[in-house]
């Protein structure tokens, strides 16, 4: 989550365990935590009564929502497990929403961090337990806490989960757990690291037959690291890696068949004498890890694709890696463009979409390009004439007319969706209103009989519009079919407009006609409609009120020609 506490939580866990050489020491990966079984023995103390399977908890720290959506594997979510961590004292924001939207779609299980629960007034304590520290609070400072815990599980309920404090949970698999803590002072820690490892331990156990086999893991980041060119970072989720490995990874185009010259782990904090010196060099790494891989021609790899060690067979792994760098998304001829920054991010944008039944024409990784500009401008309707991007940005020597094409760039994929659907919602009403200019719009008026002030060449009159609207240029019909003057003029709080809409009075000049003769004070007249645009407007989608009124000039069209507008 995004600045709600992920860093500082990880910050916290990673420093409950000092002693470089003791058994439980964590080490923090390339973008990841590693926290040994050992740590969390030491970090749990007394809430632990048993002995654990499990080997540890690899924690994956992404850089917020967007960044979740990286962590796939074939076609589902990498982590097993994730932690959702929301401020209790501002509960679920934007981002919370997004993050859920992504846990739901991944079918992943998780838990919620309540953190910053030090913020709330009157909280007193420590780095102990919540299950301790909850004891030693008062019963207003309890209360607030209770109201807060009730807001996150009212808005879950809203979301389709059911959740709780994790101490009232008997089911964890039907409920959410909320762990109440503080990354800042450390309370509460130990609540959720049991939680994990019970999760773990309960759902996992099957899973943890990790280290045999070739090795496979997930691109997590791509970098030019001065001294080694560019590298990948790799979240490894099975099997083990070894320098001079054969390996097949994901990429923009074909799938990069290289060799690893290099493992580097992140040192842990007690190793790092040299800060210039970030890396310790390793022979060979077992799931599940993070690393970094050196090694020749990574420049097209891709965040979010896969990684394979290939000794054996490198077609069949070559194949694979295609097949999982394959998203399942329809295109159509008429649609959008899409564009993010990773695999994942495009196939949540995608979902996010297709939920909405917007079709897509194209959708593509990287930053917003002249190509897509170019595509887009192809589209033939003006609504699907637009790119969105999520995560990425537009290229500096891209141009464009944002009177023709329209670009959407967020980190939250569910605002662009609204942004776009919210601009497609008033791009219909403009579209509509250039329609209902080319063609005469249905109008209803009646001449007031104390507002006459010319009686010809023209006629000046003030008439009140009764429904639909008037507009200069247009002929009026009587309702005994006959077509009569044309409006030269309409004149509003003394000045000229070009129409006048139903409730409005307004004083209008009429060419070819005599008050008296053709027209009379008090009496209800129509716009007059060619029978083309009545068939138009029969279509288009009218208020019940304009509907009306063009139901009035098809009866009276409809006197010499029955199937009139038909």
């Amino acid at each position: 989550h995004v600045d709600h506490g992920k860093t500082t939580l990880l910050d916290q866990i990673r420093g409950t365990s000092v002693a470089e050489k003791e058994a439980g020491k964590i080490t923090q990966h390339i973008g990841a935590t590693e926290v040994p079984i050992n740590a969390i023995y030491k970090i749990c103390g007394n809430l632990i009564r048993k002995k654990f399977k499990v080997p540890g908890l690899l924690f994956i720290d992404t850089p917020g929502h967007e960044a979740f959506t990286t962590l796939r594997a074939r076609g589902g979510s990498l982590a097993d497990l994730a932690v959702l961590v929301i401020d209790i004292n501002e509960g679920i924001k934007p981002q919370t929403v997004e993050s859920i939207n992504i846990l739901r779609r991944y079918k992943t299980p998780f838990v919620i961090a309540a953190n910053k629960v030090d913020l709330i007034d009157g909280w007193r304590g420590g780095d102990e337990p919540f299950i301790i520290a909850i004891k030693k609070q008062k019963e207003e400072v309890q209360n607030i806490l209770e109201e807060k815990i009730a807001g996150i599980t009212e808005k879950m309920y809203e979301f389709g989960f059911s959740s709780d404090r994790y101490d009232r949970i008997t089911d964890f698999t039907k409920n959410i757990a909320i762990v109440p803590m503080s990354a800042k002072t450390g309370m509460g820690i130990a609540d959720l690291l049991l939680i994990l490892i019970g999760l773990a331990e309960r759902f996992l156990e099957e899973n943890l037959r990790t280290e045999e086999g070739e090795g496979e893991g997930t691109v997590l980041e791509v970098k030019e690291e001065r001294g080694l060119g560019k590298t990948i970072d790799v979240i490894v989720y099975s099997g083990t890696f070894r320098k001079g490995d054969t390996i097949v990874v994901g990429s923009s185009e074909e799938p990069i068949i290289t060799k690893i010259k290099a493992i580097l782990r992140a040192k842990v904090s007690g190793e790092i004498r040299d800060p210039r010196d970030k890396f310790r060099r390793v022979e060979e790494v077992h799931a599940a890890c993070g690393i970094k891989i050196v090694a020749p021609n990574l420049e097209n790899a891709l965040a979010g694709a896969p990684v394979l060690v290939a000794n054996k067979n490198i077609e069949d792994a070559v194949e694979r890696v295609r097949e999982e760098m394959k998203i399942e998304i329809k295109t159509s001829e008429e649609g959008i463009i899409i564009k993010a920054d990773t695999l994942g991010s495009l196939e949540a944008l995608y979902y996010e979409l297709e939920q909405s039944n917007i079709p897509i024409k194209k959708a593509d990784i990287g930053d917003v390009s002249k190509r897509d500009v170019v595509d887009a401008m192809t589209i033939n309707n003006p609504l699907y004439r637009v790119i969105l991007g999520f995560n990425v940005r537009i290229l500096p020597d891209v141009e464009f007319d944002e009177r023709k094409i329209k670009i959407f760039i967020s980190n939250i994929i569910y605002k662009i969706v609204e942004d776009y659907l919210r601009w497609m919602g008033e791009k219909e009403r403009e579209i509509d209103l250039e329609k209902r200019r080319e063609i005469n719009f249905p109008g209803k008026f009646k001449i007031l009989p104390d507002y006459i002030f010319r009686l010809s060449k023209p006629a000046i009159v003030g008439v009140r519009v009764l429904g639909g609207r008037i507009r200069v240029g247009q002929r009026i019909l009587r309702d005994d079919t006959r077509v009569v003057g044309r409006i030269k003029s309409i004149r509003k709080d003394n000045k000229n407009v070009e129409e006048a809409i139903m409730g409005e009075e307004v004083a209008i000049a009429i060419e070819g006609v005599m008050i008296g003769r053709q027209l009379k004070a008090d009496e209800i007249y129509y716009i007059d409609i060619s029978e083309e645009e009545g068939k138009k407007l029969f279509k288009m989608n009218l208020s019940y009120e304009d509907k009306e009124v063009l139901d009035e000039i098809a009866r009276i069209k409809r006197k010499e020609k029955p199937f009139w507008g038909m």
